[in-house]
């Protein structure tokens, strides 16, 4: 049987959109909620409560508080009378008020206005624990103890140790943080345990200069205060499974993050070769879905960083989550990394986000089970700090639109400088805002002829690149998982991206299109859009 709550104002209080709020959140989570009015005597909301008979009475009121001292006084006295003690009674105001309504003794719960989406969130699910009980120290647990409400993610990396430290804690004091991956440099990423490799002149670039175990360890130890945000780290480019048994020791690693053919010759980001950076990413898949750590696969946005059009980043997605299921995860963190390109339509971004969803729903069962993470891609960021601020609140409101389980923020001043505790904090909060305000009600894209019309070619281009590497690899046990054949087929152009002219483990001849709002393959010489089918039919030269 659902729960009741009942809300007012009290007194001449005319402010009631914090009521709303309160009972739009509590409605969210099951209640059966009613608003009783504005300006309600003591008399009145006490007859209300009697004929309703609530579990819970929300009360506010956010005028100067001198006034509520004698409302309060009145009420009490008469819900004593009318032996009302047994329901649940709840302050909203102002914190002058708040303060007020605390000393009155008739407050099961009073809120001030300071209190984030999670508390409230926590109350209304009755949760009684002990603060750091509050907050799970896994990444199920953790989405399961919010959903519908995701996670916050944001990545943290300083040009030292000691700033990243220090930052941690200020972060982990503002509670608006449930994970904090840290971005080491790329000398740890590349070097981690062959130090005398690296290049000592680039210590700090790009991330924070992790060097010793000590120093992951006095990361976690500084994020057990606050809201005990979970700590993940990059995966190395080198050493991977000996780099992931570092984390998971150190920091509990929350999930792992892993490429399916980048951080090799094809992004120039290692020396491995295609196929070799292929058959170790799925070996550190396997060792992560051995010990039940959730994956992350990097792999789409990669191929849509480079331009490759809307089709050949579905059918990368659908990859990846398929050699993730392949080498035994068994928890799937699937990225979408919105405005890639940035010229992309909201629409048309949307569409292209729910094609891949729909083609890896049929991978899901018990045993693989998928978690949508959204993103803002950084290209999309002005460097002009006010109008990336607006382009935050754009893209995570769009990205609302996927029901997602963790929100990645992306600091706003990315583009501009790596974001300090200060920035990643007040970005979280915009973010947050945003996730709170699109529970009111969001239009249904799903609906939307436009968009179902994008997301159903899409799926259809896609799984012509998924078959044309399936015939690609016809002798093989499983074309999808091999690293000789997802290597070739990236060698003659099945999957391709204009940013790859030149790379001699690519193909590097594709050449596309942004029209309407989407990207397509295009035909540079006979100056026109082509389409996926015509595009393979091509490369297997059929026509």
């Amino acid at each position: 049987m659902k729960r009741k709550i009942v809300a007012c104002t009290i007194g001449n209080c005319v402010h009631v959109a914090g009521v709303m709020n309160f009972l739009s959140i509590a409605e969210q989570e099951g209640y059966d909620t009613e608003f009783l009015g504005l300006t309600l005597s003591v008399d009145e909301l006490l007859k209300e409560v009697k004929i309703k008979k609530p579990d819970y009475v929300g009360v506010s009121f956010r005028l100067t508080p001198e006034p509520l001292n004698n409302i309060l006084k009145e009420l009490k006295g008469k819900i004593d009378k009318e032996g009302l003690r047994d329901i649940k009674w709840i302050f909203g105001g102002n914190e002058p008020a708040a303060q007020v309504a605390k000393e009155s003794g008739i407050f099961y719960k009073v809120f001030d206005g300071t209190e984030d989406l999670d508390e409230v969130i926590a109350f209304l699910r009755g949760n009684e624990k002990e603060e750091f009980e509050y907050y799970p120290q896994d990444l199920i647990s953790r989405i399961n103890s919010k959903y519908p409400y995701p996670i916050i993610r944001h990545h943290l990396g300083l040009p030292s140790v000691e700033d990243t430290v220090e930052a941690i804690k200020k972060i982990a004091e503002s509670k608006v943080l449930d994970v904090i991956s840290i971005a080491p440099d790329q000398n740890a990423q590349s070097f981690f345990f062959e130090p005398e490799k690296m290049d000592k002149r680039l210590d700090g670039a790009g991330g924070v200069p992790v060097r010793r175990k000590e120093d992951f360890i006095k990361m976690y130890e500084a994020a057990q205060r606050g809201n005990f945000p979970l700590l993940r780290c990059y995966s190395g480019t080198s050493n991977l499974i000996k780099f992931a048994e570092l984390l998971k020791e150190t920091i509990n690693n929350a999930w792992a993050a892993i490429p399916l053919c980048w951080y090799s010759e094809l992004d120039g980001r290692g020396p491995r070769s295609v196929r070799d950076a292929i058959y170790e990413n799925q070996q550190a898949m396997k060792w992560h879905g051995e010990r039940g750590i959730p994956v992350e696969v990097n792999e789409a946005h990669h191929w849509s960083l480079r331009d490759a059009h809307d089709a050949v980043g579905v059918a990368a997605f659908y990859l990846a989550a398929y050699n993730a299921r392949k080498a035994g995860v068994k928890d799937f963190i699937a990225q979408f990394m919105f405005n890639v390109p940035p010229t992309l339509s909201p629409k048309m971004d949307i569409a292209k986000m729910f094609a891949k969803i729909e083609l890896v729903k049929e991978l899901e069962d018990v045993n693989f089970r998928v978690y949508r993470q959204v993103r803002a891609g950084l290209a999309s960021f002005p460097s002009d700090l006010l109008m990336a601020k607006g382009q935050l609140a754009y893209s995570a409101y769009i990205s609302m639109a996927l029901k997602p389980h963790i929100y990645h923020v992306v600091g706003y001043c990315e583009a501009h400088h790596a974001a300090g505790a200060e920035e990643i904090i007040e970005s979280c909060k915009i973010v947050r805002q945003i996730i709170k305000n699109s529970f009111l009600g969001m239009p249904d894209f799903e609906k939307d002829k436009e968009v179902i019309d994008r997301k159903e070619r899409l799926k259809e281009d896609a799984m012509l690149i998924i078959e044309a590497i399936k015939e690609l690899g016809k002798g093989f046990e499983d074309p999808l998982s091999s690293p000789d054949c997802i290597a070739e087929a990236i060698k003659i152009g099945i999957l391709d991206a204009p940013h790859l002219k030149g790379s001699k483990a690519a193909k590097g001849t594709l050449t596309t299109k942004m029209y309407n709002g989407a990207l397509y393959p295009y035909d540079p010489i006979k100056k026109r859009i082509i389409s996926e089918k015509e595009r393979i039919e091509r490369l297997f030269c059929r026509i």
